[in-house]
């Protein structure tokens, strides 16, 4: 049985999900705020928080970056009718398995919820828009979160989250080769880094990767070895 918060301030929205989630066999607490929500999550250990974005008191972003205060490794799936807000972004950087658009799309849905996988965040630092794209969406496919820098400064910022593994890209804006690498393993020390580059002379600064895998890589192998590193912190949990 799987554990699902939903937190929407249409009630009746969030009901009828949380009942389709209940005929599955799934446990779903619904609740209406988020002060109700973080309450919750600090006593109850959930798989994944669906909330709504634009709410009266606390928003879905904030919500989102209070409950991974408590719960680092809840899977986060965010459902708005307004998505170029600002709020969304500060969401994103914080990772979500998905951002869905209302009226939500039910299988989509409850696909994504029934593979969320907890303590599944990878950082994924790429300067390239449609690379990024491409993998976050593979990793989504296989259940894992994504939360996604672009430069050296994007990456300081992933401080305030808590990746199991982490892509990085060694030639990034904002610094030299291995930049963003050095910073991200001074942060995170024991943190499984896989480098993915298009400069195999510059893999040399590499030396604290977990791997290495040249562009274009073989993402199969790519996704074996973050599956190898998520099954190896359950295992030591």
């Amino acid at each position: 049985m799987r554990h699902y918060l939903l937190l929407d301030d249409n009630r009746a929205f969030a009901e009828n999900i949380a009942e389709i989630l209940r005929d599955s066999g799934d446990s779903a607490i619904v609740v209406t705020e988020g002060a109700e929500a973080l309450s919750l999550a600090k006593s109850t250990r959930f798989d994944a928080l669906l909330t709504d974005m634009k709410m009266p008191g606390m928003s879905g972003a904030a919500a989102v970056h209070q409950i991974r205060r408590v719960d680092p490794g809840i899977a986060a799936v965010v459902i708005t009718a307004y998505p170029g807000e600002s709020d969304l972004e500060a969401a994103r950087r914080e990772g979500l398995l998905a951002v869905l658009p209302k009226p939500v799309p039910l299988q989509l849905l409850l696909g994504l919820l029934s593979g969320a996988r907890r303590d599944g965040l990878v950082a994924l630092i790429e300067d390239d828009p449609a690379l990024a794209d491409n993998l976050t969406e593979v990793l989504r496919v296989r259940g894992f979160s994504c939360a996604t820098a672009r430069s050296v400064l994007e990456a300081d910022q992933l401080s305030m989250v808590r990746p199991f593994a982490a892509l990085v890209d060694l030639r990034m804006p904002g610094g030299p080769d291995g930049e963003a690498l050095r910073r991200l393993k001074a942060r995170f020390p024991e943190l499984p880094v896989f480098v993915i580059t298009a400069y195999p002379d510059i893999a040399a600064e590499a030396q604290a990767a977990a791997g290495v895998f040249i562009k274009p890589f073989n993402t199969a192998a790519l996704l074996s070895a973050l599956e190898q590193a998520h099954a190896s912190r359950l295992s030591a949990a």
